[in-house]
């Protein structure tokens, strides 16, 4: 088991890009795990109050800033449009702006998180992938902002956004990009060539959540894993085709949690619903996902939980939010805090640390403790609602709140 979960690792070494110690490229970071890997060291005495470096004005909507190479890209609403921006890491100055209209009538239950962008960019030798609300999958190059390749969907598809606007965060494994398109009842998770958008491979099997893709090296397969609107769906990276499903919804079909493989357990949940891991294996050409543990006093909502020595942390949305350490590979709820914590939570982990931007605006650091919750300090680094995740530098981070973005450094 150790050597095939080592292999894993290496295989998915192999596949990533070359990265600079600041580069923080897509959602959830380097590896699609919350880690920081090397993008972010601590301090050796965290500070009273981190160093506000510069702040600007930045539109709306939910996307992560995301960095790479001495720059921030932020994919934001401007006015009407749709706007990728890219901007100097140390001064916060505009080096390219490229942007297109994006008229979005907002489903009237989603009014509070506005008309988006929510989808966060995905940057992957030199290009920048990024999805639209209303369902539009863009190609632009990262030097100049030159337009690649562009995608609508509209001629597939009798809608090209779920309810509640589209949410999922493009990946790119190898040589394609993939993304869930369409809309409710009718979608279909796809594989575009990288350089060119033409499709390689579709599964037209269930409509797109909320939720984003990650990548895995399970039983010597590349597997594809997200949350689809009725289910937990693994598809081969190779061929679009169909590993293996679990039946899985949530209230009003709000399916938002980002998977986590942990050693060879799957990891998921939903609002109100059991956090549950489930081992994958194949014998005789077949798949199954037989399940290891549940735990349901912590569930999640749309805070994914991040992993550090074998523990899981994370944000259930019980009690108004509370912090959680839960014991990966049996599901043992080792501590949660009282709650009031904050509505959602974009968590890291990075050398024994967890930071949580909270949606109230404050940056929560406490140390990845499996014996108990051990805050280290608490930040305020926004006044108004913060539901991207923060961007990681070598010494900071980028936060993206309501409509302006900044760079702390500590």
């Amino acid at each position: 088991m150790r050597d095939r979960v080592l292999l894993s690792l290496l295989m998915l070494a192999a596949t990533l890009p070359a990265l600079s110690a600041q580069d923080w490229p897509q959602w959830r970071g380097p590896l699609r795990t919350g880690s920081a890997v090397a993008s972010f060291k601590p301090p050796a005495a965290w500070p009273d109050r981190p160093k506000q470096v510069w702040k600007v004005r930045a539109g709306i909507g939910h996307s992560s800033p995301i960095v790479s190479g001495g720059r921030v890209y932020l994919f934001s609403r401007i006015d009407n449009q749709e706007a990728l921006v890219a901007r100097n890491l140390q001064t916060g100055v505009e080096i390219w702006r490229e942007a297109y209209d994006a008229p979005y009538d907002v489903n009237p239950a989603a009014a509070a998180h506005g008309k988006g962008p929510k989808s966060t960019p995905v940057l992957d030798r030199g290009h920048l992938y990024a999805f639209g609300i209303s369902g539009v999958l863009s190609a632009w190059n990262a030097q100049d902002g030159r337009l690649l390749w562009r995608k609508d969907f509209k001629k597939d598809f009798k809608s090209t956004v779920p309810d509640f606007g589209v949410a999922m965060s493009p990946i790119v494994v190898g040589d394609l990009v993939i993304a869930h398109v369409g809309g409710k009842d009718n979608g279909a998770i796809v594989a575009l060539d990288a350089m060119s958008g033409a499709q390689k491979w579709s599964w037209k099997g269930d409509g797109p959540a909320y939720a984003s893709p990650i990548a895995a090296d399970i039983a010597g397969t590349r597997h594809v894993i997200t949350q689809s609107q009725r289910a937990i769906v693994a598809l081969s990276a190779a061929d679009g085709k169909l590993l293996w499903q679990i039946p899985f919804t949530t209230e009003y079909e709000q399916n938002a949690i980002t998977p986590l493989v942990v050693k060879d357990l799957v990891i998921y949940s939903g609002i109100s619903k059991p956090t549950t891991a489930v081992r994958i294996a194949r014998a005789q050409g077949k798949w199954t996902a037989t399940e290891v543990w549940q735990s349901s006093a912590v569930p999640m909502y749309m805070s994914t939980p991040v992993e550090s020595g074998g523990f899981l942390f994370g944000l259930t949305h019980r009690n108004s939010g509370q912090f959680f350490c839960v014991d990966a590979a049996t599901g043992k709820v080792m501590w949660t805090t009282k709650g009031r914590e904050a509505e959602n939570a974009a968590l890291v982990t990075v050398q024994g640390l967890v930071m949580a931007m909270t949606t109230e605006g404050e940056l929560v650091v406490f140390k990845a403790n499996p014996a108990q919750f051990e805050a280290v300090k608490r930040y305020t680094l926004a006044d108004s609602p913060v539901w991207a995740h923060p961007g990681l530098t070598a010494d900071g981070l980028v936060v993206k709140d309501a409509e302006t973005l900044a760079f702390w450094r500590f």
